[in-house]
């Protein structure tokens, strides 16, 4: 017999997975057209090309708990070095085949061990780090962008933002999200939770008197 307890944590995950794919989805329909010279571009993300930010999206999207632990070990526990292994893995002969590869796991639920809104967070924050280089724009669902800034302020999972975020107040001003006390920054959700994951460029975009204390914490970008 099925735990009733159990259905409101079912119901959200279900949730969870659907932004999940309605974002993969419009990333991919976004890069369909780019040239090679596009796909080249720098990404937000040091070092790496949109390109291969697309593809370390894809990496993660098909990479289970065994597989994840199988890496680490692997690799010696080194986890920059297992991003990089499963990057290469997923990007393919071509720009084409990188794109295809996405598009092969944008209804997936495959997940390393990580909570799946961290899943959404990761294809925000990358989403952004490929569309914005390339001058796109996203109109995202201010549902979506709410329940992955609430993510990022609580955690530090994945990217350290609690630290960054100290003694700041920050509060959007196109939407219900508000986190902390403190200096003021404000701005959109969007802008708020990219500088938070330490993209330092959409510092621009707020205003507040501590706005100069989060570019600082962000560091390079």
């Amino acid at each position: 017999m099925t735990d009733p307890a159990s259905r409101p944590t079912r119901h959200r995950d279900a949730g969870l997975w659907s932004l999940i794919h309605t974002e993969r989805a419009a990333l991919a329909a976004d890069l369909a057209d780019l040239t090679d010279e596009q796909w080249g571009t720098p990404s937000l993300c040091t070092g790496l090309t949109v390109r291969e930010v697309l593809a370390h999206l894809t990496a993660g999207a098909a990479l289970n708990p065994l597989r994840w632990l199988a890496g680490v070990i692997r690799c010696r526990f080194d986890f920059d070095r297992q991003v990089a292994m499963r990057l290469a893995e997923q990007l393919g002969a071509s720009p084409a085949e990188t794109l295809d590869r996405f598009r092969g796991v944008i209804t997936g639920t495959t997940k390393p061990p990580l909570p799946i809104v961290a899943m959404l967070g990761e294809t925000i924050v990358h989403g952004e780090d490929i569309r914005r280089p390339l001058g796109i724009v996203r109109e995202y669902p201010m549902e979506t962008l709410t329940v992955v800034a609430d993510y990022y302020r609580r955690s530090d999972l994945v990217v350290l933002v609690r630290g960054r975020i100290s003694g700041l107040c920050l509060v959007a001003n196109d939407g219900p999200f508000t986190a902390g006390s403190g200096l003021l920054v404000a701005g959109t959700t969007l802008a708020l939770t990219m500088a938070m994951t330490g993209r330092g460029t959409y510092c621009d975009e707020l205003e507040g008197e501590g706005v100069a204390t989060l570019r600082d914490r962000c560091g390079t970008p």
